[in-house]
């Protein structure tokens, strides 16, 4: 086991300095950062804890014990914030980390005035002084856990939406080990959990030390966290992005600035670029992008083709790409399905077949069988 954290701490404390020198950095990558040199120290006093340094040098006793309450609060953060261009955390942001400087100053006492021999035998459960106290912890980190893996998830949709809002592809966005992740982070949460309520609060006694499980798990955790969240790149820095909004209802725009005659005027535009310049062929096209062709806001444009098409951007502009698909595989067979595809503004397969079963609730080749027939 020493091994196993030799090789998280490592790997966490090089994925630190990798991130700190990536080009650009958004500031997701500087949460992943702080993240990952959080994570470092942590099993770092862990490893300290396993050879029997705490014994030889108390003061060290303690230092991270509020760690877990970082996770949270990160793993929230770096998901909220790749929905957003913002460069610095905002002042409310701060408030996540509340219960970690409470705990610190809490336990101040315990770091300046403790004498060697009492952190000792606080560490071998001979003091009780912060029994309650540790209890409390343990509460906070449950909570934290539990909440802060929903919030993330929910983010993460809104994300999704985002994407459909704004794009007409999502190869190089799609966020998917994200979502993978997150659960991750859940299962060790709720790992962490159950041997927290059963091993603290039920007295159950382990056959071996769980601690191997959680912190096995983290390691693992820290390698697919640094290696997809390194090759990530923030989407929203160099794009015009629009936000979500209610969509299900005309007055959801009834503040809108676009007045009927407008809206009319670019809708009619709009279907007429779409079948005379075809921009759909464009694979990387963006809602900003077709928005300046029609000289129109993006909001305005996401805003008529929620009304007159009920669609988003995604859905609408992948329509004609369906059709133009079908009219190409339909009058050339020298080709591949996977090349008419790519003629008709699709770059990637799995896009391709997800969404064309969406749209014509089969897949291409059965339905080119199907019109043969």
């Amino acid at each position: 086991m020493k091994i196993i954290i030799t090789i998280g701490i490592f790997i966490a404390f090089f994925q630190f300095l990798l991130l700190q020198n990536k080009k650009g950095k958004s500031l997701p990558d500087k949460i992943l950062s702080f993240w990952m040199l959080v994570i470092a120290f942590h099993l770092l006093s862990y490893y300290l804890h396993l050879n029997g340094y705490w014994i030889k040098f108390p003061h060290l006793i303690g230092l991270t014990v509020p760690f877990p309450l970082f996770y949270g609060p990160l793993l929230y953060l770096y998901t909220s914030y790749s929905l957003k261009k913002d460069n610095h955390l905002n002042k409310n942001d701060y408030i996540h980390f509340l219960p970690i400087l409470l705990s610190y100053l809490y336990m101040s006492n315990f770091y300046f005035f403790y004498t060697a021999e009492e952190k000792r035998l606080v560490d071998l459960g001979q003091i009780h002084d912060f029994d309650s106290f540790t209890n409390l912890l343990l509460l906070a980190f449950i909570i934290s856990g539990v909440s802060y893996t929903v919030l993330s998830l929910k983010h993460l949709r809104k994300y999704k939406q985002l994407i459909n809002i704004n794009f007409s592809y999502d190869e190089k966005i799609n966020l998917q080990w994200l979502h993978y992740f997150i659960l991750g982070i859940g299962i060790i949460f709720f790992t962490a959990i159950i041997v927290i309520i059963t091993r603290n609060f039920l007295g159950f006694n382990y056959p071996f030390n769980p601690d191997f499980i959680f912190y096995s798990m983290l390691i693992f955790a820290v390698i697919s966290l640094g290696y997809f969240g390194i090759r990530h790149k923030n989407i929203f820095v160099d794009n015009i992005i629009i936000g979500l909004q209610d969509n299900s209802t005309k007055d959801s725009y009834k503040n809108s600035g676009l007045n009927d005659d407008l809206a009319n005027k670019k809708h009619t535009e709009l279907l007429a670029l779409m079948e005379s310049e075809k921009p759909y062929l464009e694979p990387k096209l963006t809602l900003s992008n077709l928005a300046d062709l029609l000289e129109i806001s993006p909001n305005y444009l996401s805003q008529i083709i929620n009304q007159f098409e009920n669609q988003n951007f995604n859905d609408f502009v992948n329509k004609y790409r369906i059709q133009a698909f079908i009219e190409r595989a339909s009058s050339n067979n020298q080709f591949s399905l996977l090349g008419h595809a790519f003629d008709s503004g699709f770059n990637s397969k799995s896009t391709f077949n997800s969404v064309f079963k969406k749209q014509k609730g089969c897949t291409p080749s059965q339905f080119i069988y199907n019109q043969g027939k």
